[in-house]
Order: structure tokens, then C-alpha cells, then sequence
């Protein structure tokens, strides 16, 4: 099977997801088109040599619609003969789009692909685009649908997660953003956002609070328990499926769960042919990809099988990584995947993660992916998996080793 090699990987700074956010004026397609741009210009790639453009993308409505990503191609310098393809696997679609990529050049149809995504969550706001799962109670009631803060406070519950355990990692989670943002480990891949004029509008994460402390996370409130514990009742249905707990513990607000924020990332992605013929030098071999179902209701804990499963297929341990990226979705997540496997939280995140800088639904799989590569680079390490939970119940992974 020909090898899969990531040649480079870019992303834009994290914009507050709100209306006074720096990137709020700048729609996805544009947004998109910036990463695409940087991909073409940093390696000096004739674009008429990718085969796709594979964008994830969760909210798929209005300007977000309509296939954007043949939109973000046709917004960028690519050549027009570039086609493009939206998908959405939920948080994982940025990761699905690098690992469906990957697979395409391994398989042998074509040699390079640019992989990634974009959510623009302050304009086009999550749930905008329904859902059968939530909205059918026929499904709805079925699968015990309750929304993802209630999952993941059944995860801290199921597990034994305390309220200081979750916000202890949110705390940790903004130091060592700041430490990374501080110490420069992004600026390799950061790529900064212009208006028509040239001038720069965010050329760094904003939705840090690096000041954060136990105090201040102690005096939030749970953000779920209200729409857990009154109508419609979504504890009741959780304690339906789950009826050893005797309550749903909830821990999770909005200090110590990711946040909402505009991004978009790039990845390029090709066999060794394509690099041998630009003098591209590959950055690392994509060494495995997997995604699994997991149980709909608790939803979350996705990253502990599909990593079970690609250490099966790869038949590699727990060891045999060097580093991890397991998306901040909520804090429970993240202290259930160390949990798992006896993980050292010091290899876990190492730059912080989305409760300090933010999770734009379609583009955090890539930007955690080129996170994963550049700090095993700084750090003079080998081998990365790169996992996230996945709403509806799914988890999907990635490992890649440098070359």
C-alpha cells in the first residue's frame, strides 16, 4: 500500500465565537480560503496537482451550506479544476477529513489531497441545521437522547470525576496555552488573518483567560444541571438507561468546557511521488486512522475504543505513543481517556488544549492534528495519536510518526 505522508499543516488563530469576536466579519468560505492560500504558498504547489479538497464541517447551513468546500476552493487561488467535498462527523469532521485523505493516497486515488475545515460558530450557531436525533422523538427516545453537557456529566459521574478534578485540568488546560502561546510553539503553523486592506485582524488565539484560577471556575455554575434536573427532564431519561447511578453528578460550566470559537486549518497531504517531484520534504507517515460507535446516550467516551482499536490494528500499546491530543471537549473526557489507559497527564495536551483556546466544531480535528506534529518536532518525539469525541456516540483517532 503506497504511505501516506503530511507535508504540511496550518491554521488560523481561534476568534471569540461572538459578534464582537475578531473573526466575526469574516464568513467561512473567507476563512477557509486563508488556510488554503497558505497551504499553496508555504510549498509553492502548482494546485492543479491536488485531487480534492476534503473540508469537515458541522453546521451546514446558510453560508456554510451548499458544499463549502468547492465554495472555499473557488474563494481561494486554488486552480478551479480542484473540486472539493464537505463532510461532518460532528467534532471529528477536521480529523475525518485528514484520515479520508490519507486513506484516498494510500489507496492509490491520487497523489496529494489538502484535508481540514472550518466552523464559524459565531455566525452560523450550532444546532442551526437541526437534528433528527434530538428533534424525532421516534429516534429521540430510542437512543435516550440527552444533550452532550448531560453526557459528560454522566461520565464524571460514572467514573468518579469531582468538581475540582474537572476544574483542575481547565486551569492546567489555560497555563499551558499560555506557556505555548508565550514560548512561540505555534508559530510554525498559525497563519495570520487579513482584511482586504492587508491588515492583520487576529494573528492569535483570543479566547484564552490565562488568569484563570480554582476560585474563578468555583464560582460558576454548573451550566447543565437546570436543563438536567427540570422539564424536560433529561437526568430522568439518563438515569433511565443508567439506573445504577443514583444521580447525575453535575460538574461541567462553561470555565472547564471547550469554547465557542471561530478557526479553520489546513492539512496537505500526499504520497512520496508528490513531494519527490516539488522538493517537499514530508513532516510525518500517517501511520493509522480509525473511528468507532459508541453508546449514544453517554456519547463521549469515543476516544477510549476507537484508541483501543487502532492499537489492535496497528499492533502497537499505549507506550508506543509518544504524545496525545485528546480534544477538551469537556474536562470529563479527557480525565476519562488517562483513566482509560493510565496515562501521564505530562504527554496529555501538552500545549493546552479547547477548554483554554476554544473548539470550532469542523476545523479542531485538523488544528489538534498539526498541534500533535509540531510539538513532537520541538520536542525531538516520534510517534502521536490524535483522538476525539464525536456527538451521537462515535470517537475517531489518528496516529502519525515523523519521518
Amino acid at each position: 500500500m503506497t504511505e501516506a505522508y503530511i507535508y504540511d499543516a496550518v491554521r488560523s488563530p481561534r476568534g471569540k465565537g461572538r459578534k464582537d469576536g475578531s473573526l466575526h466579519e469574516v464568513t467561512a468560505a473567507r476563512l477557509s480560503a486563508v488556510v488554503l492560500n497558505a497551504v499553496k504558498e508555504r510549498n509553492n504547489i502548482d494546485t492543479k496537482g491536488i485531487e480534492d479538497v476534503i473540508w469537515g464541517n458541522v453546521t451546514q447551513v446558510a453560508e456554510q451550506g451548499g458544499c463549502l468546500a468547492r465554495t472555499a476552493v473557488l474563494a481561494s487561488d486554488f486552480d478551479e479544476s480542484v473540486p472539493g467535498v464537505s463532510i461532518n462527523r460532528f467534532c471529528a469532521s477536521g480529523l475525518e477529513a485528514v484520515n479520508m485523505a490519507a486513506n484516498q493516497v494510500r489507496g492509490g486515488a491520487g497523489n496529494a489531497y489538502v484535508a481540514g475545515g472550518v466552523e464559524m460558530m459565531g455566525r452560523v450557531p450550532m444546532g442551526s441545521d437541526g437534528a433528527a436525533i434530538a428533534a424525532d422523538p421516534s429516534i429521540a427516545m430510542g437512543s435516550y437522547f440527552v444533550p452532550q453537557g448531560i453526557s459528560a456529566d454522566i461520565i464524571a459521574t460514572e467514573y468518579g470525576f469531582s468538581r475540582d478534578d474537572a476544574d483542575a485540568l481547565a486551569v492546567e488546560s489555560q497555563k499551558r496555552a499560555k506557556a505555548a502561546w508565550d514560548d512561540r510553539r505555534f508559530e510554525k503553523s498559525v497563519v495570520s488573518v487579513k482584511d482586504i486592506n492587508g491588515l492583520t485582524i487576529l494573528e492569535n488565539d483570543e479566547y484564552m483567560r490565562p488568569g484563570t484560577d480554582m476560585q474563578t471556575l468555583g464560582a460558576l455554575n454548573p451550566s447543565f444541571q437546570q436543563i438536567g434536573e427540570t422539564m424536560p427532564g433529561f437526568d430522568k431519561i439518563a438515569l433511565m438507561k443508567y439506573p445504577h447511578l443514583e444521580r447525575i453528578n453535575h460538574i461541567h460550566h462553561a470555565g472547564n468546557s471547550s469554547g465557542i470559537v471561530d478557526g479553520a486549518a489546513a492539512v496537505l497531504i500526499g504520497n512520496k511521488e508528490f513531494g519527490q517531484q516539488r522538493g517537499l520534504t514530508p513532516r510525518a507517515r500517517i501511520k493509522a486512522t480509525a473511528k468507532i460507535g459508541t453508546d449514544p446516550t453517554i456519547m463521549l467516551t469515543g476516544p477510549v475504543p476507537v484508541t483501543q482499536k487502532i492499537l489492535a490494528d496497528t499492533g502497537m500499546k499505549i507506550s508506543d505513543i509518544d504524545l496525545f491530543e485528546v480534544n477538551e471537549a469537556f474536562a470529563a473526557v479527557v480525565m476519562r481517556f488517562m483513566q482509560a489507559f493510565e496515562v501521564d497527564p505530562s504527554v496529555v495536551n501538552v500545549n493546552g488544549g479547547s477548554i483554554a483556546m476554544g473548539h470550532p466544531l469542523g476545523a479542531t480535528g485538523a488544528m489538534i492534528l498539526g498541534t500533535l506534529l509540531d510539538e513532537l518536532e520541538r520536542s525531538d518525539k516520534e510517534t502521536g495519536l490524535a483522538t476525539l469525541c464525536i456527538g451521537s456516540g462515535m470517537g475517531a483517532a489518528t496516529i502519525i510518526e515523523r519521518v
